[in-house]
């Protein structure tokens, strides 16, 4: 899924005040930042129905729901509802060398329990570390009783497949699946990254833990710009592989699937979290109502002439395969620079942009 290219520089003098230890708004202005009060009031708030999000806060209700859509996800295993069927988990993983165990309305990754293979009697984690039955039965619980659920509401528990990752893309990655964040605005693929996980975020691809972000070019899928920690980097502190060489392939296909998630949930505002598995390819692995901005830092760029492009469709596109040829064409890194509107960033404005 990757092609090794020659390094292209992208960081032009404007990306390189981005990174430093202090931004005026000004630069963050003429960067069209986005910052956490423009984002929560001008683009969650205005186009996100509220109705909309028990179906993108409970994975479960995600996966069947896109299925309709055309958009796969990892195969259902087992929906585990209440405590007593927790004992017959048992029988579930004698079958299976490898499986995830995900709270259906958890965030940020907490409460998902990855095992990737077998010991005996003991179940072996990404990081090679060990654990008992016992163990994944209390973890079930917790998962139950709400430990890792949005508001600590009880919870199901949701087993699926391995998801094995391909392993050229494997190879930038520590011990983690690296995964893909596509940001869709009314449906139009506006910014994307390849989350990297490292030894910092405990194989976990969390850039606010130590992951590392690779902003992606929207019309090719080649690598543009990566950070970790804010900071840019130029090879993966792990396995020191060159993150300038990364180009994904069947990257349009990509696009599509996170442009019909729109359809699917009439959420104008999103992020689009895909894996690409060995055997079955692009993966959605979840939906998020409220995408953080972290992903202009991997990106080097600010979101908001992007945005305001597509608020400026006087004739949106109906499908989804539309959208994405416009995103290509028109928010690519070759593509024509995007005007700014000189109001768009207050100088008094809070500048919150890792969120």
């Amino acid at each position: 899924m990757i092609k090794h290219l020659e390094k292209v520089p992208v960081i032009n003098k404007l990306k390189q005040r981005l990174f430093t230890d202090w931004i005026k708004p000004s630069q963050l202005k003429q960067a069209g930042i986005l910052n956490m009060n423009k984002r929560n009031v001008d683009y969650i708030a205005r186009y996100n129905d509220r109705s909309a999000y028990p179906l993108v806060d409970n994975k479960l209700k995600t996966k069947l729901v896109l299925k309709e859509y055309e958009v796969s996800s990892p195969k259902l295993l087992e929906v585990i509802t209440e405590q007593h069927e927790i004992k017959g988990f048992r029988e579930l993983v004698q079958k299976l060398d490898g499986f995830a165990i995900k709270p259906a309305k958890g965030s940020g990754g907490k409460g998902i329990l990855v095992i990737t293979g077998r010991d005996g009697d003991a179940f072996v984690k990404p990081s090679g570390s060990k654990v008992d039955l016992a163990d994944i039965q209390r973890h079930l619980s917790n998962i139950l009783a709400g430990l890792y659920s949005l508001g600590g509401s009880p919870d199901v528990a949701v087993v699926e497949s391995l998801v094995r990752c391909e392993p050229m893309l494997a190879n930038y990655s520590y011990q983690g699946v690296p995964d893909i964040r596509i940001v869709a605005f009314k449906g139009y693929p506006v910014m994307a990254m390849l989350r990297l996980s490292t030894q910092a975020s405990d194989g976990k691809a969390n850039l606010h833990q130590g992951a590392v972000g690779v902003g992606l070019d929207i019309c090719t899928g080649e690598a543009l710009h990566a950070v970790q920690f804010d900071r840019s980097i130029e090879h993966h502190p792990d396995t020191g592989q060159p993150l300038n060489a990364i180009k994904i392939d069947d990257w349009q296909k990509l696009l599509v699937m996170a442009s019909r998630c729109f359809e699917a949930t009439n959420l104008g505002y999103m992020g689009v979290d895909i894996v690409i598995d060995e055997e079955h390819g692009p993966l959605l692995l979840e939906l998020n109502a409220r995408p953080g901005l972290a992903i202009q830092m991997a990106n080097g760029t600010g979101l908001l002439p992007r945005l305001r492009a597509v608020e400026a469709l006087r004739r949106p596109h109906f499908t989804a395969e539309e959208r994405v040829a416009w995103s290509m064409a028109h928010l690519g890194a070759a593509s024509k620079p995007l005007s700014q509107p000189a109001t768009e960033i207050e100088a008094s404005e809070p500048v919150a942009v890792g969120a």
